[in-house]
């Protein structure tokens, strides 16, 4: 019995993977809002998250009273609901310093509010989760002026510290801890981009591997789905783009191989690499 499922096993992993969209991924996808509902009266103010618009306030531009004197207290620089460059800066600002963990947006909500709060208290200002004059001149004391890759990076989520085996060579350097694929020759990254992994059933293996082969227009002979830009690494499982990772993120998984959300950046890699190239998957 225990050969006939060992057999089985192995026709499968040699066949492909599909993204599996009944599965639950290794992450978590971010917080989704519901639309507004219309009233007869204004709205009130509501904090509102890095992904989503403002939600209308009937105070919004006007200034705030101090509770203990009802004089107007000055606007803050930068609050909920502000969507401009300056913020994008703030954020790239924050996240040089391990304070904000994903991409800049430009939009500041609640994520945004979160980290503010953490560096005020790490400077022992007033926690207010609101930028004022001095958290501004605190936090440009501290950090340097954002390059351009910072501001707008390649990736949604943080590239992590390359593996030692990414160092030489050409590497598809995978991530698990940061979610990312680097395409890196000679030690320096040339693209890069997020990725997802298979569930906790149908892990994708770590370890240092080759791209065995390539397709470019390659249907999964097990679940009969699309894997295009396919390149195979370890016995069916293969880098490969997934529509279903591009419509709904981390709430999903794969059967084993590294999913790509990002098909044009794929596309482009996937002309670059060649059969032999390195792939090392890790921590």
């Amino acid at each position: 019995m225990r050969r006939v499922i060992l057999a089985a096993a192995a026709v499968a992993l040699a066949a492909g993977c599909t993204p599996d969209a009944g599965g639950t991924g290794t992450g978590t996808g971010t917080g989704t809002g519901t639309g507004a509902v219309p009233s007869s009266t204004a709205p009130a103010a509501t904090p509102t998250t890095d992904d989503k618009p403002p939600s209308p306030s009937a105070t919004a531009g006007s200034p705030t009273a101090s509770p203990s004197t009802g004089k107007p207290t000055a606007k803050p620089l930068m609050a909920d609901g502000d969507e401009n460059e300056q913020v994008r800066e703030l954020q790239a600002r924050l996240r040089q310093l391990d304070f904000f963990d994903r991409a800049p947006t430009g939009f500041y909500g609640t994520m945004t509010a979160a980290s503010v709060r953490k560096f005020q208290a790490r400077r022992g200002l007033p926690e207010t989760g609101t930028v004022d004059a001095a958290t501004w001149q605190q936090l440009l004391s501290v950090t340097r002026k954002p390059t351009a890759d910072e501001l707008k990076p390649a990736t949604t989520n943080k590239l992590d510290t390359p593996d030692p085996r990414c160092m030489t060579g050409r590497v598809l350097c995978i991530s698990k801890e940061s979610r990312t694929l680097a395409w890196m020759i000679d030690g320096k990254v040339v693209s890069s981009m997020d990725v997802r992994f298979g569930s906790e059933n149908t892990p994708t293996r770590e370890g240092l591997f080759t791209v065995e082969w390539k397709a470019k227009d390659w249907t999964s002979t097990i679940y009969h789905t699309p894997m295009p830009y396919a390149m195979f690494f370890s016995r069916g499982q293969a880098v490969h783009y997934s529509a279903d990772f591009a419509a709904r993120g981390y709430a999903g998984a794969s059967h084993g191989c590294v999913n790509v959300r990002d098909r044009a950046k794929l596309s482009a890699l996937f002309d670059q690499v060649k059969v032999g190239d390195k792939v090392v998957v890790h921590w």
